[in-house]
């Protein structure tokens, strides 16, 4: 995925506060989505400084900084014996409330500190009613354990779920998931396995890695190799396991899916391919290809933030 060299954006975290929920004791006692601890993330570092205004405005992104009403925590929690951080986006006056919740899975394989880069459009989702929670998976932003892309890693998007009925303000009748690119492909192994979703929505998902990595052989053979050192011997469960389109009859719940036709990291086919077999199976789904627009939708990035929250407040349960 081209996208892992091109999108990956680092930056500095500073804490501006602590909140310990348990010890951060090695002990394998813990259940799963256990909370270790949370931070409240600062930010303390200028637009420019960071690279920000490659991805937004300074409007845009002192906007979202400045929004009291709305505050950036970073946590850690249990996922198969190993502690796995997340990010949560709510509002400050969460207490006594049940808000509905849009699970937001990145791309790309093992990032760094992705709060900057994500805070404007955690607050363009959060404006409209919605907490916001993005898993990192392990290995990523110094979570432990191995990222495989797709693997067991899928565990720590899975105990999302009871990290988010132990918080107290999530309505857990209302959960929704938004994917990017490898995102896309672990939401619909969510989907796949149970996690209880009103609606999901994804942007540039690949639903065929074979095809996928024979689109561009010398960028993906050695990729393949640090991802999955064992390919070779597993290659037909590891394709399976990320393909989506090869289990299309597991997608039971209302799937909105973006894609740009100019993605020059994962082809439209990916999509257009999918929502054939979606269409032959009779699934619930909208599909939309911006023409111009490239792998994140950049160009078009409210307008399909706009349609993904209109997705899922029509799917929202009534109280």
């Amino acid at each position: 995925m081209r996208f892992i060299k091109k999108y990956c954006l680092l930056s500095a975290l500073f804490i501006i506060g602590f909140c310990p929920v348990v010890p951060t004791s090695s002990s394998l006692a813990y259940e799963d989505g256990t909370i270790f601890e949370r931070k409240i993330y600062g930010f303390l570092v200028g637009w420019k400084a960071i690279g920000i205004e490659k991805l937004y405005s300074k409007e845009v992104y002192d906007r979202a900084i400045n929004d009291q009403r709305f505050v950036l925590e970073k946590l850690t929690y249990s996922s198969q014996k190993l502690k796995v951080v997340v990010y949560l986006y709510k509002p400050k006056d969460s207490e006594g409330r049940k808000l509905p919740a849009i699970i937001y899975n990145c791309g790309s394989y093992i990032r760094g500190d992705v709060g900057y880069e994500l805070v404007p459009f955690f607050h363009r989702l959060a404006s409209e009613g919605f907490v916001v929670i993005t898993p990192m998976y392990r290995e990523s932003d110094g979570g432990e354990g191995r990222d495989e892309m797709g693997g067991d890693d899928v565990n720590d998007l899975m105990n999302v779920l009871p990290l988010a009925k132990s918080l107290g303000f999530v309505d857990s009748n209302n959960l929704f998931m938004y994917g990017l690119s490898r995102g896309g492909m672990m939401t619909f192994q969510a989907i796949k396995y149970g996690f209880p979703l009103k609606a999901a929505a994804t942007i540039g998902a690949f639903t065929d890695i074979d095809a996928l990595m024979k689109s561009d052989p010398a960028f993906y053979e050695p990729l393949k190799k640090t991802i999955w050192p064992d390919f070779d011997a597993r290659r037909e469960e590891i394709l399976l396991k990320r393909s989506a389109i090869k289990w299309a009859d597991k997608i039971n719940v209302p799937l909105l899916i973006m894609h740009g036709g100019n993605d020059q990291s994962v082809s439209p086919a990916q999509s257009l391919n999918f929502v054939q077999e979606l269409q032959r199976l009779g699934k619930k789904y909208e599909v939309l290809i911006y023409a111009d627009d490239n792998h994140v939708l950049s160009r078009n990035q409210e307008d399909r933030d706009k349609r993904t929250i209109a997705w899922f407040q029509k799917h929202l349960q009534k109280k």
